[in-house]
């Protein structure tokens, strides 16, 4: 009996394939094509979960982002506030660092931390 329910469940599946098909009725076509499309609904609604999960957590760090980005630009302004030095109309928060760093002989001098500078990726003088 064990060997029968088997050969059932092996046969059923190879028909969700798409094999052993030439033997079946017209209504067990009919019936396979219901199983096949409820089962495709099921991956579908599983798909689009997925990727609305996935678009959330991108929002969420884009969101992360431009939040970070703003703190740094802050940090920026600041910096240049203490170098004496204002942002002008259109100029670039990584010009300022330019100018910061290019400024002085020793841009460690120039601010407390110096880990900002290795944040941003500015190269120290040798």
């Amino acid at each position: 009996m064990l060997n029968k329910e088997i050969a059932e469940k092996t046969r059923e599946l190879r028909q969700t394939r798409g094999e052993d098909l030439q033997g079946l009725s017209m209504e067990e076509l009919q019936k396979l094509e219901k199983i096949i499309e409820g089962s495709l609904c099921r991956v579908m609604e599983m798909k689009g979960d997925k990727i609305r999960m996935e678009i959330n957590a991108l929002e969420s760090k884009e969101q992360q982002l431009m939040e970070e980005n703003q703190r740094l630009k802050q940090k920026i302004m600041n910096l240049s506030k203490g170098q004496g030095q204002f942002l002008e109309q259109g100029q670039s928060s990584d010009s300022i660092m330019t100018n910061i760093s290019s400024n002085s002989a020793n841009p460690r001098q120039d601010c407390g931390n110096f880990c900002s500078f290795l944040t941003l990726g500015l190269p120290f003088p040798d």
